[in-house]
């Protein structure tokens, strides 16, 4: 990094960070906190739900993920988050915004009772904390292998990131956090193209890229440039003994000994499916994506968003994660990236890239691009959990009858310590890579949350059948996560190896959950009171007339569906 990188990265980001600081003084109710007013237009709900998606995480992790498994990973954005949004923004999302609730938590109480509620903020509190850490780590891992810094320098700087968004989410709320949203979303997307045209070059274009991988070995062509094909993963042994590798195999795969490697093969089906249910987990659990959706100025520009963020992010993330197939193409195995073994893992790749593949000027545009994504992320997930432990914790359990400028000023205080917090995680997520930690968590503590926010939203399931739905659910996904850690550390198989897949665990929660809910129904009875989203007289809002949003909505996951399933097939 030179002067003039350093200077394009404070040009780009200084100036959006400092209107933040001065213009975020005008929010005086919780409702302007929390809720931007209701005020805000479908472009900058759209480009502030793109943002707040495709954070640094995404920028590093998810090519790191597409290193390893190739384009699999494209159907956790292009099918999972749009199916999602059109989900939460066409069905799931219309009874919390006509009923004027805060946060998503307040409808599963209306609907199922209080337990799920205060359930669904505990596990997004985990759950998004975890994200947190994980864009602090991708902070560190950019600045430390492109800037060569030490590393008290650049835990340094990723405080002082964490910081400044602190400052101005505490003063500014929702409606701050989205008009920067939707500015550093322009500096991510123009990062974003800059750096896949330029690398793709350095492959010698979209065919040189196959026939690198081909040369590399055929069945590697397949694995990362088809959707079809099994994910396969190998881990170096080598060094393993007796003991250690017994406990390696408890977590699944076959161990060769002519390589020395432990290979691990996930059918392409599951894969799939479990990218799928992860992404759908993303948009209609997250808070952070209900929250900037309960902000639009009206049903309209609700709907209309979606369409709008979903064309950005299936365009915006195939050249994001596409850095990964390159890199996999330049540096085949994890062994060979050029960087120090204490973080010599998939999710170096990204860093490399850009140290060791750009010029003077672009690298800084580029680090500009992963600081506009970790500011855009921090301040969002630290304003939605704030806002989900002062409405559904502290306001309905605490302190209920306070006065408004309480509220507001808890849930100010809350977003530093959320926000800090978040740095607990980072020495579990530096040990391995980001994207098998991600899918553990989804698919343990988020997916069980995921089938009552569907079924409570299509279906007549018993009142009482979600909070069994959770019990069984979250109950199943700590168990396996636990039984991983004892595997891998005691030797303990409390699972069978075929059930330690990562990519098992969402589709087996799912299917847990789904019918615990359903058994409980057969058992109790389906409810058979008006169902919260059915009483127009109560929600006080007529419906959105319009089909445009939904047919172009409908377009964009066609698009989605297309690539995943028949160009990458």
């Amino acid at each position: 990094m030179t002067t003039l990188d350093w200077i394009i990265v404070l040009a780009l980001n200084g100036p959006v960070i400092l209107f933040a600081l001065l213009k975020s003084g005008g929010t005086k109710t919780s409702k302007d906190w929390f809720l931007a007013g209701r005020t805000l237009p479908w472009w900058i709900v759209g480009l502030s739900l793109y943002a707040t998606l495709v954070d640094s995480t995404d920028l590093v992790v998810d090519s790191g993920a597409t290193y390893g498994g190739g384009v699999k990973f494209y159907l956790i954005n292009w099918v999972g988050c749009v199916a999602g949004w059109l989900l939460l923004a066409h069905r799931i999302i219309l009874p919390m915004y006509r009923s004027g609730m805060y946060t998503n938590a307040e409808y599963l109480e209306s609907r199922f009772g209080l337990s799920p509620r205060i359930v669904s903020v505990l596990v997004q509190v985990l759950y998004r904390t975890v994200i947190l850490g994980m864009i602090s780590t991708t902070n560190f891992l950019t600045l430390k292998i492109v800037c060569g810094w030490e590393d008290t320098m650049a835990w340094s700087v990723v405080g002082i990131i964490a910081l400044l968004a602190t400052f101005y989410t505490m003063a500014g709320g929702l409606k701050m956090v989205a008009i920067t949203d939707s500015i550093q979303s322009v500096v991510m997307i123009l990062a974003t193209v800059v750096l896949f045209y330029t690398v793709l070059d350095k492959v010698d274009g979209w065919s040189g890229l196959q026939e690198k991988l081909n040369t590399h070995s055929p069945e590697l062509e397949q694995q990362m440039m088809h959707t079809g094909t099994d994910v396969i993963s190998r881990t170096d042994a080598s060094a393993l003994g007796q003991g250690e590798l017994a406990r390696k195999l408890l977590l699944g795969g076959t161990h060769n000994e002519e390589s020395k490697q432990i290979i691990h093969r996930s059918p392409a089906w599951l894969a799939c499916l479990s990218l799928i249910i992860a992404g759908l987990a993303y948009s209609i659990v997250n808070h952070t994506q209900s929250m900037r959706l309960l902000g639009a100025r009206n049903e309209q520009h609700l709907k209309t968003s979606v369409a709008f963020s979903g064309i950005i992010l299936i365009g915006a993330t195939f050249m994001a994660q596409s850095i990964g197939l390159f890199g996999r193409a330049l540096f085949p195995d994890i062994s060979a990236l050029p960087v120090d073994e204490l973080i010599r893992t998939k999710d170096a790749i990204f860093p490399v890239i850009v140290r060791d593949y750009t010029t003077v000027g672009l690298k800084g545009l580029i680090v500009a691009g992963v600081m506009a994504a970790a500011f855009s992320t921090y301040d969002s997930i630290g304003s939605t959990l704030s806002a989900l432990l002062t409405r559904d914790v502290y306001r309905r359990l605490i302190a209920k009858d306070r006065e408004d400028h309480h509220y507001l000023s808890v849930g100010r205080w809350l977003t530093p310590l959320i926000i800090f917090g978040s740095f607990i995680y980072i020495p579990a997520l530096l040990s391995g890579g980001m994207i098998d930690f991600y899918l553990k968590m989804v698919g343990s503590f988020v997916v069980p949350l995921l089938v009552v926010y569907l079924l409570g939203s299509f279906t007549r399931v018993h009142r009482g059948s979600a909070a069994v739905g959770l019990v069984a659910g979250v109950g199943f996904g700590l168990y396996s996560f636990i039984a991983k850690t004892l595997a891998e550390s005691q030797g303990v198989a409390l699972l069978p190896s075929a059930l330690m897949d990562s990519h098992v665990t969402g589709p087996l929660t799912f299917a847990i959950t789904t019918l615990a809910m359903l058994a409980t129904t057969m058992i109790r009875g389906r409810e058979t009171s008006p169902l919260f989203w059915q009483d127009q007289a109560a929600l006080g809002q007529a419906e959105s007339t319009s089909f445009l949003p939904l047919t172009l909505g409908l377009a964009v996951l066609a698009l989605g569906l297309f690539l995943g399933f028949v160009i990458f097939i």
